[in-house]
Formats: C-alpha cells, structure tokens, sequence
C-alpha cells in the first residue's frame, strides 16, 4: 500500500508532528543516568599526568610521592600500559597516501602535545588520584616544537615523526575541467584568503568513562559517553586482546557529543586497560580544564581562493587552496585528513559550473589533535564559496540574491553530479531561497538598511546557501583502522500487554533520538508514541549499527525502525487474521486496536492478541507464524551520501567606533526530507546556528609560538550565550530522498553550516560602502577595526 506520511487524516499520523520526548520528564527531574552517576562496587578513579610541553622526550617517571598519597593505589607508565594496548594507526584505505605514526594509550618515548596523558593515577577517591598526579615527577627534555600550519612542510622545520619523512598527513588534488582557461576569460575575477580558527566542542557533558573487567567471565563492560558504542566495543576488543562478544559498551543518557564523542581517546583506552590490569571498575570523567587540550579540536584552516564569474553573475570556475593543520596524529580511527577532505568536496556545492580545482593539505603540529566536528567541512567550504559569491555580485553591482539564483541547479535538473564529483539525487535551493524570502521582507529590511546609514548607524544583510552531507554510505570509510559500520539495525517486539520496545543502533545524545524513533515505530506499528519504549546504546542488546554521526540518526536508523515496525505490523495482522477468521488485507492496527480497515470497527486489542500469543498459544492453528519480534537492518546504496540543502540569511549591525557586531535576527530554510517531528529538527536547526554563530564571533583557541594554550578555560574561551543570540526564523522544504521508504535525510549540522558565511557576508554587506572586508574567524571587534583600518597591525 503507497504511504503519505504527514497526512493528517491518515491513521496513526505522527510522522510530521511534534510529539514530546518521551525522556525530557526524566531528565527534568534528574533522573538521568550520566557516566558520573555510576558508583558500582570496588570502584576506583584515575586521573592523567599530562605533558606541560608540546613536544618532549620522556624520561624517568619518579612516582614514590605519589604513591604515599593516602587513597593512591597504582600509577602507571606509557611502558605499564603498552604492555596490555596495542597502539592504533589512523588512517584509511580510500584517502590515498594518508598517513600517521601509531599512538599509544599514555605517550611512551615522546609527549606531542600539551595535554597528552604520559601517566596515570589510580586511588579511590578523584581527589586522591589528583593530588598524587600532581606528585608524579616526569623528566622532560624538550624538544623544537611544530606549530605553525603553513610553514609545516618548510625545509628547515623540524619534522615530529621522523619515520614518516616530513610533516606532510595528507595531500589531495581535484581538478576538474580547464580551470585555466576559464580565469583567463572570465569577466571578472574575484580572490581572498580565509582563515577559520581552531575550536573545540565544549559539551554539557565532558567526555566519561567507566570500565570494569570480570575475570572469570573473560567480560570487558564499558559505560561510555560515545556516540558509537558498536565501533568502541570493536576498538576495545582490537586492542585490548578480548574477543569482541566478551566486550559490552553500554550508552545511557549523553549530555551533548556535537562529534567530540566519535573518537578514539587515548586517556579512555588507558582507563580500559587499567581496568583490565586492576580486575576493577575504573572511572575517568574529564574536568573542564583537561577537556581543553585533550578533547579534539576542529576548524583550523587557512584557505586562499578565488572564482571566475561572466558578465551576467555566471560562475565559470573556483579554485581552492586549502591547508589544515591537525595535531601530531591523525585521531582513531575517521582520520584528523576527512575534514579537509569534506573542503575539497563541499566548495562550489549549490552552484552549476563545470572548471574546478581543489586542494587540501594536512600537516601535523605539535598541538592539539583536530578531528570531525559538528559539520565537517561544511562551515569552511560554504564560507569559501559563499564569500566569493558575494564578492563577485558586488563587483558586478548585482544583488546577491540574484547571482545566487542565475548559478544554482535548477530544481527539476536532479539527478546531477557537481565538479568535485559529488552525487546529488535531489536539492531544492531555488525553492529555499524563495521559501527563506517569504520568511524576511527584503525590501523593508534594505530600506530600514539605508536609513540608519544615514545616521551612521551600519547594518548588514548576509546570504548564505549550502548542502549538506548526511546519510552516508561505506564509501565514507572505506577500509583501514577500526570498523566504521554504515548500516544501522532495530529490533521491534510487542510484549503481552500490547505494548512496543524498539532497540536501536541509534544513540541518543541529547538530540531527540527517542522521541523520533517512538514516532516512527507507533506510525509504523499503529500504536500511539507512548506506547513505544526506545532503547538505544547497549551493544549486548541492540542490533549492530553506526551509531550517532554525520546526521544519520533518522535517515539510516529511522529506516531500520521503520522497517522492522512494518514487519511486526504485517506478522500481527496475520495472528489477527486467524484469530478473527479474516483476511489480513482487510485488517489494520490503528491506536492499539486491530480494526476493520475499511469502516475503522474494533475488532480485537493488541493486549488481547498479545494475552492469546504468550499463554495460550495452544489456541492457535497449528503452524500458524507468531514471533511478535522483528529485526530489520537498513543501508544506503543507491549514492554515497544523502546531501540536503538550504539557505540562511543574517541580519546583524557592526559599531565602527568598537568593532562589536550586534546580531539582530537570523533565519534559515533547510531541506531535509521528509522531517519526522517539526519541533526536534527546528531545535536542530537553532542549536547547530547557534553553534555556527560561535565559530563566526566568538571560539578561538589560542596557543604561543611553543604549542602553549593559552585560553584553555571557560574564563577565556568564549561560547555564544542567549544574551547575544538573535531571534531565529525556521522554515522547510521537503525534498524526500527516495532511497527509502521513510525519506529522510539528516538535519542535524544545516544550522552549523551555513551560519558563519552568513554573517560573514553580513558584516561586509554593513563595511563596504566604507570599504573595509573580514575574512578570518572569528569576527572579532579587533579583525573589524584593522579592517577599517582603525587599529595598527
């Protein structure tokens, strides 16, 4: 039968509807079971001794004093630890020529960045632990420090890994076309350079972890704050030398990932293998001071670009030269190389223009490792592009609106394949944008512009359209490291009072994971929401999935559940059918109830089915099927990824005389198929601009020319606050994907990439007539005053 989800009259409509978290209750009553909530017997902590230099040889570990510390039981050396975790190797098969030296659980020979764990104490109380870390007597001989990205591969650079050859991670050249030829005539041409600057996560919750080994069951548990229990339960099998049935990694509630949970952290592997040596559960939870240079960090780029436009405002060619520099490892095991990679791929997405020539080169320094992060790539490439699209619309006097509309893909033109070889099944952008400018009035938003210019008072209005990479295939991963699955699975029972539990590879952190997956199930079974209970994260009980990553929750995972909600509908039905002596096409579940599906007559409750299915069976025809359980898995195969689309508009006011920008309102118009529940994606879409607008204004990390952070604190690193946040306009298009049933893509990053372009080219919309431009993030008073060239450099 055909399915039109979002049809209101339809029966058991709730795809398409907001319907509550079915956990928000819980955890507004502080009832949430975090790692930290966790206090099993015998258990112990372990705090790190972290190197205080960016690159050192490691020599003797003097530990006495420490292990007088009442409370202390063990400290451990990067040697102790080897000797029970093997070293991991971050790189994968489909990124040609990437490379990375192993990396072990606690440095061994070498400390590489300030932060990396060198040492371990283990007491019974975290403050114990703390004070005999501080005891722990490390002898240091520094060694010359790589940190600046862009003299990296500089002969006279010192190179960090000598058995690699040089500092060079990762090197990647698309060219597509006569890029040449196209610049030479081109109308005009417009180029700049832009830099993104080196951020971090800062989750709710900082990264935690509890392991505990069980001898004599040969059992490794690991309560984990991971969006991926399914890979760690691989990566702890792998390197701790337990087969990985005797691994459980167990994901209860997350406070906030945003990517920073994806990783492999060496300071989480020690804590497994301190576990496993001690026979007892050892608890690690990060304070927000470590969190600074242990977490990963994202975003560090520096870009030099340019693009050839006609005289109508027609795109003809981009040509992108991008370096990121990414710690002294690539991160275990997505590779620190895919973030730059996603630069490659990502610039010029909307547009249609046949020459292009991309870039990336990824180094490593003696800082922080960076890794993927809430929307890999995205922010940078869609700055890129969107930055020089503006910049070629004023060179031309055109509106940028307008330039914007003569270069996108024309709606019906899908499927098409851009010039980075990028697959797109369907986009909407002339749609959007006519969508985002029903949203905003433009001509009064330009005129309220004019007049307060002539007061002197600066305001901007910046656009900035984008796609966005979500659902992806094993074309993302490729071979080599840990396994990364793309598949996702969900199991669907009814239980004997009529009631539905779904178990699924899918996690929940914090994003609506439970409600959306309730919704799906109860439509796809007939039961109301409420009558489904989720579980999630518990690799002992859940069938093997991805996880949560790269906005694959719904489109992969709420497949899955569909699925197996469909399936356990039809084998009701079919005890129905006999029980009824009725023909199960002439059936249907609608709110618990089998029911006539022409007229809607009650026919039989499910609690009433599921009482005859548990205890008397016997009632039954002989052979009749009545497993009231099902299991289905679900795969993109049809493109490698899912792409959705969008458009955002800023609306914000620069002072001249200080250089602060003042964000008055934002919007944006985002495509992600079939939306599941209206409320979760718009606090999806508002959370990640959110995020975006802190990458355009606020989040910098800073380190001195020796690899010293220097802001690694809540004091000094600035997050966006409500106070500062504008009024944000949601708005949709629904371009379902038809790879599958359920038609969704993934939501989850559209708001984080599209959001600092926008108030990039806001801010310059408000400078131009004064002749000032910014293009390094983040916009800070200071960067808008040397712009306008009111403070000396």
């Amino acid at each position: 039968m055909s399915i039109r989800f979002g049809d209101p009259d339809r029966p058991n409509s709730y795809i398409g509807r907001t319907v509550p978290r079915p956990n928000a209750p819980r955890l507004a009553q502080g009832r949430g079971r975090y790692v930290d909530d966790l206090a099993p017997p015998r258990m112990v902590h372990v705090a790190f001794v972290r190197s205080p230099h960016a690159h050192a040889r490691l020599g003797a570990v003097e530990t006495a004093a420490a292990r007088a510390v009442k409370g202390v039981l063990r400290v451990f050396t990067g040697a102790e630890i080897a000797a029970v975790c093997s070293p991991w190797v971050a790189v994968l098969a489909h990124l040609k020529g990437l490379k990375s030296p192993p990396q072990h659980a606690l440095a061994v020979d070498r400390a590489c960045w300030v932060g990396e764990p060198v040492a371990a104490v283990v007491a019974a109380s975290r403050a114990a632990a703390e004070e005999g870390a501080a005891l722990v007597d490390v002898a240091y001989e520094p060694l010359p420090a790589v940190t600046d990205m862009m003299s990296a591969l500089d002969p006279e650079t010192p190179v960090i890994h000598p058995d690699l050859g040089d500092n060079l991670a990762f090197r990647r050249l698309h060219h597509e076309g006569d890029v040449e030829a196209a610049f030479a005539g081109a109308h005009k041409v417009v180029a700049a350079r832009f830099r993104t600057a080196r951020h971090t996560g800062v989750t709710p919750e900082p990264r935690s972890i509890l392991v505990d080994w069980n001898p004599a069951e040969g059992q490794l548990t690991a309560w984990h704050a991971t969006q991926a229990p399914h890979m760690m339960q691989t990566v702890f099998a792998q390197h701790l030398a337990v087969p990985e049935a005797r691994v459980r990694v167990i994901c209860e509630d997350v406070g906030g990932s945003y990517g920073v949970k994806v990783h492999v952290y060496p300071d989480e592997m020690a804590t497994a293998a301190i576990a496993k040596i001690m026979g007892r559960p050892v608890k690690f939870v990060a304070d927000r001071l470590e969190s600074f240079g242990s977490d990963i960090h994202a975003r560090d780029h520096e870009i030099s670009a340019r693009l050839a436009v006609d005289a109508d405002g027609r795109i003809l060619a981009m040509d992108v030269d991008d370096w990121t520099a990414i710690g002294p490892y690539s991160v275990y095991p997505r590779t620190s190389a895919i973030e730059g990679n996603q630069v490659v791929n990502l610039c010029g997405g909307p547009y249609a223009f046949a020459d292009y020539r991309a870039q990336t080169t990824v180094v490593f320094q003696n800082k922080t490792p960076t890794c993927q992060y809430r929307a890999v790539g995205h922010p940078i490439a869609v700055a890129i592009t969107e930055g020089l699209v503006d910049m070629a619309a004023a060179e031309l006097g055109m509106d940028p609106v307008e330039i914007r509309r003569r270069n996108f893909y024309a709606d019906d033109a899908y499927p098409v394949t851009s010039p980075a070889k990028m697959r797109f099944e369907g986009l909407s952008h002339h749609a959007s944008m006519d969508k985002l400018l029903t949203l905003m009035d433009l001509d009064a938003l330009r005129a309220d512009q004019a007049e307060a210019r002539s007061r002197g008072v600066h305001r901007g209005l910046g656009f900035a359209s984008f796609i966005e990479l979500t659902n992806p295939s094993p074309f993302m991963y490729g071979i080599g490291g840990a396994r990364i699955s793309a598949q996702d699975g969900c199991t669907v029972r009814m239980d004997p009072d009529g009631s539905i539990v779904a178990l699924s590879g899918v996690t929940e952190q914090g994003q609506g994971t439970e409600a959306m997956l309730s919704q799906v199930v109860a439509e796809g079974v007939g039961v109301r929401p409420e009558a489904v209970r989720v579980v999630t994260g518990d690799t002992q009980v859940t069938p093997y999935g991805g996880g949560t990553w790269a906005s694959r929750g719904a489109g992969i995972g709420g497949e899955a559940a569909l699925l197996s909600a469909r399936a356990l509908r039809g084998a009701i039905l079919e005890v129905a059918a006999a029980m009824l002596q009725a023909d199960a096409a002439t059936l249907d579940i609608r709110d618990g109830v089998v029911v006539d599906a022409e007229g809607g007559a009650a026919r039989l409750p499910l609690e009433e089915l599921g009482r005859i299915v548990y205890f008397r069976g016997d009632t039954l025809p002989k052979g009749l099927p009545r497993e009231l359980v099902q299991t289905r898995h679900f795969i993109t195969s049809d493109y490698p990824f899912a792409f959705t689309n969008g458009v955002q508009a800023s609306w914000l006011e620069v002072d001249v005389e200080t250089g602060v920008v003042t964000l008055l309102k934002h919007w944006c118009v985002e495509d992600c198929g079939r939306v599941i529940n209206p409320q979760l994606v718009d606090e999806q879409i508002r959370g990640g601009i959110v995020q975006g607008l802190g990458g355009a204004l606020y989040e910098e990390i800073h380190y001195d020319a020796d690899g010293q952070l220097l802001n690694g604190s809540m004091a000094d690193y600035l997050v966006p606050m409500a106070a500062e946040m504008p009024d944000m306009v949601i708005g949709h298009v629904e371009t379902p994907t038809r790879e599958s049933m359920l038609g969704a893509k993934g939501a989850g990053e559209a708001g984080t990439a599209g959001a600092p372009a926008a108030v990039m080219n806001a801010i310059n919309d408000a400078l131009r007539p004064l002749g000032a431009q910014v293009t390094e993030m983040p916009f800070t008073p200071e960067r808008i005053l040397r712009a306008l060239g009111a403070l000396d450099d």
